[in-house]
């Protein structure tokens, strides 16, 4: 039994890959229904995309990205293909894509369309580029948009060489919980409304803001002046060498400043004019991270971590990814857990990290192998037994998998 502050909300999710995937997953953690529409031979290219796996179609990416929802594969080319997918759209409350404009049109799946028999649809576009600039439905993936968005300019500015892309498909997956916000301020609008509406959540814009937000800095106030704020973009703003390996120290404040100046052994530095004071440490960046540098090889991380715990510092030890799996914290909260996938068998499965007063433990369903659910979605929209199996039986919705 799905729970949590979305139950009861269904989400038709004709989505792919990983912005909208990063969409619908946060729904469903959030006790959406999630029907996932996904269009035969291929389905979602994440299938294959996300890496080798026991099925040929059930990538490890993949499963963790579409836990909670259930699989049913349309042709819609076909005129009853198109018709499922019309029903569905009427029952649903949202309908999520990230599917270009000009395909959208051509299947008929727009607003203008869906509205006059849903108008409480809720029916959010992700797109590479928003529609009243000149980019609005060129191509994009993760990549184009990190290039373009400075992203990948300021991973080159910290490491003083070529740009380059972050190790993670990031402005998908940022761009995706942000189309889930929009869209639960979209539901709750319609609570007092009643009425749905059309959302548009571009890529680029996102991550521009994104980007901006954080870095545009002087050239706020001068149109002459550096962008780029220097104490996140200081080439030592990184995990800390220490004795034996690496720790991560944010001392932010004047009191956790000084509490660190303590817990090295030089609380003359509190008085130091350069680093007395939040203005002055922020002027001071380099000889401020330079110090930090210096005084944190003197012992191992595990000490360093006693002390600076001690000293109520934020600071923790530097993990790996593989480190991340063996954090007993993970464990213990219930992030991590050993699961029995019914045809990838065992794997390590992430719960949702949100907990809900109000919701029991996260008990959503893993991934599905592609069309799995179709003969229950189908009965869910108010198909009949014969009307299932000739939709099967002429291929306008694929038959579950064996």
């Amino acid at each position: 039994m799905r729970t949590g502050p979305l139950q009861g909300v269904k989400v038709l999710d004709l989505t792919a890959v990983v912005v909208g995937p990063s969409c619908t997953l946060t729904l469903a953690e959030q006790g959406a229904e999630v029907i996932k529409l996904e269009q035969p031979p291929a389905g979602d290219l994440l299938r294959k995309l996300g890496g080798p796996s026991r099925s040929p179609d059930m990538s490890p990416k993949f499963v963790h990205f579409n836990r909670g929802k259930q699989s049913i594969a349309v042709d819609l080319k076909t005129e009853a293909g198109k018709a499922v997918l019309a029903r569905l759209a009427a029952q649903a409350d949202v309908l999520v894509t990230n599917m270009r404009g000009k395909a959208l049109a051509k299947l008929g799946i727009t607003w203008e369309a869906l509205a006059p028999t849903n108008p409480r649809l809720v029916f959010c576009v992700i797109a590479g580029f928003g529609s009243k600039g000149r980019y609005h439905d060129s191509p994009a993936y993760d990549t184009i948009i990190q290039g373009m968005s400075g992203f990948a300019d300021a991973l080159g500015r910290v490491t003083g060489g070529e740009p380059r892309f972050a190790p993670f498909v990031l402005c998908d997956h940022i761009t995706g919980i942000i189309a889930s916000q929009a869209i639960t301020a979209a539901l709750y609008e319609r609570e007092k409304t009643g009425a749905g509406q059309a959302l548009e959540v571009p890529m680029y814009e996102s991550m521009a803001h994104f980007v901006l937000t954080e870095h545009m800095f002087k050239r706020t106030f001068d149109s002459a002046g550096p962008t780029g704020d220097p104490r996140v973009m200081n080439p030592d703003a990184k995990p800390i060498p220490t004795a034996d390996g690496y720790i991560s120290v944010s001392a932010n404040t004047d009191a956790q400043a000084f509490a660190f100046f303590n817990a090295i052994g030089r609380p003359e530095l509190r008085d130091d004019p350069r680093f007395n004071s939040v203005l002055a440490r922020f002027r001071n960046v380099d000889a401020y991270f330079a110090l930090r540098a210096e005084a944190l090889r003197a012992k191992t991380t595990a000490e360093w971590v006693v002390i600076f715990r001690d000293a109520d510092l934020p600071a923790a030890a530097f993990n790996t990814i593989d480190g991340l799996l063996d954090d007993p914290h993970l464990w213990e909260a219930g992030f991590l857990r050993r699961e029995e996938h019914p045809t990838e068998g065992p794997m390590i499965g992430l719960s949702r990290p949100v907990t809900f007063g109000t919701a029991a433990r996260d008990n959503l369903p893993l991934a599905p192998r592609m069309g799995a659910d179709a003969r229950a979605v189908l009965a869910g929209a108010g198909y009949t037994p014969d009307e299932i199996e000739a939709l099967l039986g002429a291929g306008a919705v694929l038959p579950p998998p064996a």
